[in-house]
């Protein structure tokens, strides 16, 4: 039985990052940030598109220079995803930013400098209706607070934001959303749920400088699943130290887990054991590869003996389950016929497409009817 997700999200005010919606009742989305040298136009414009083909809603850029900023206008124009600018202090930068359509832009208000910047900074996303991100990070907490807190505990963290979010306030500009990220998942968790409560503003999540691939993912897996759980958060960002693209794959895969999102595939497989009929983790490893495209939601259960096989299978679009002499394939929770392990990878990925397809030519012709 498939049960529902009983995550009931905090309500919050929804903001525009280009055509993405962020907060309210939108789906919560998923983005990553590139690492390339930004004034390489080519190389960051190549993984731009390598994060929209695997799905991110948002791609952050770091613009650190005038000359960045120049680089930024070509690559606005060669893409098609939402782009924020990652600036710091120099809010000339920001401006520049603005002329070239970036589409949000993550600052702190604070150390922007004197307040007629910050005015101008505010005025030209005003203008041109481009939200802005307060992004607090526990390595960069201001200096007074580090004093009066000792550490970046989380009520640092949140006066902080609350600083920020003073200076918004008092320039009446209110489309804006909150980061509050620390390496330590305790940290972040609890600032997070402080700050949740006292402002209405969508609020970005992540668990900043996480780590390598797999540490990185757990880290974050854990912290983001705690917050997702209380109903916090409206966007997301995976911080690994790896390929942006796993971000994205790793962030759908922590909201699909929840059901939260659906997109691509769900896997279901067991573990293996001396049980299995034919190599589960082969099998699973090249049809990972092998299906990335696929950005349809579909269940599939690859299990590889009749233990818990039926079971799993009955309650997927398609199942297999491991058998001697031949294994047995479900399609919509039924047996339909029977496999050998040779050419089963092939098999497998040929069912799953072709359930694709079906499933995508019903949901047009639902569109066409409506």
């Amino acid at each position: 039985m498939q049960v529902e997700s009983p995550i009931k999200r905090r309500k919050s005010r929804q903001i525009m990052v280009g055509n993405v919606p962020v907060g309210g009742d939108a789906p919560i989305s998923v983005q990553s940030m590139t690492n390339t040298e930004t004034c390489d136009v080519a190389a960051t414009v190549g993984q731009i598109k390598q994060l929209e083909e695997v799905g991110a809603d948002i791609v952050r850029v770091s613009v650190p220079s005038m000359d960045a900023a120049e680089a930024f206008a070509a690559i606005r124009q060669q893409v098609n995803v939402p782009l924020i600018a990652d600036i710091h202090f120099d809010y000339r930068i920001a401006l520049k930013v603005a002329e070239y359509g970036v589409d949000c832009l993550r600052i702190n208000p604070g150390n922007i400098g004197r307040e007629e910047r910050v005015r101008a900074v505010v005025d030209a996303a005003r203008d041109r209706n481009i939200p802005i991100r307060i992004g607090v990070n526990a390595g960069s907490l201001e200096k007074d607070l580090q004093k009066k807190y000792g550490e970046p505990t989380p009520a640092a963290l949140v006066e902080s934001a609350l600083r920020h979010i003073e200076i918004l306030d008092r320039l009446d500009f209110q489309e804006f959303k909150v980061s509050l990220k620390a390496s330590d998942v305790f940290t972040t968790v609890a600032a997070y749920r402080l700050l949740a409560a006292q402002i209405e503003q969508p609020l970005h999540l992540g668990i900043t400088e996480a780590g390598a691939f797999r540490s990185g993912t757990v880290k974050s897996s854990i912290g983001l699943g705690m917050l997702l759980m209380d109903g916090i958060g409206d966007t997301l960002r995976v911080s690994l130290a790896a390929d942006p693209v796993q971000e994205i794959k790793v962030g759908f895969d922590i909201l699909k887990s929840l059901k939260l999102r659906a997109k691509g595939i769900n896997f279901v497989a067991c573990p293996s054991c001396s049980r299995q009929n034919f190599d589960v983790i082969k099998t699973m490893n090249e049809l990972e590869v092998r299906l990335e495209d696929i950005t349809t939601p579909l269940d599939v259960a690859v299990i590889g003996c009749v233990v818990n096989g039926p079971g799993e299978a009955r309650e997927a679009d398609i199942g297999l389950t491991g058998g001697s002499p031949n294994n047995l394939l479900y399609e919509d929770g039924k047996p339909s016929y029977k496999v050998t392990n040779i050419g089963l990878v092939d098999e497998l990925e040929r069912k799953i497409r072709e359930k694709i397809a079906q499933r995508q030519a019903e949901e047009a012709n639902t569109i066409i009817k409506v």
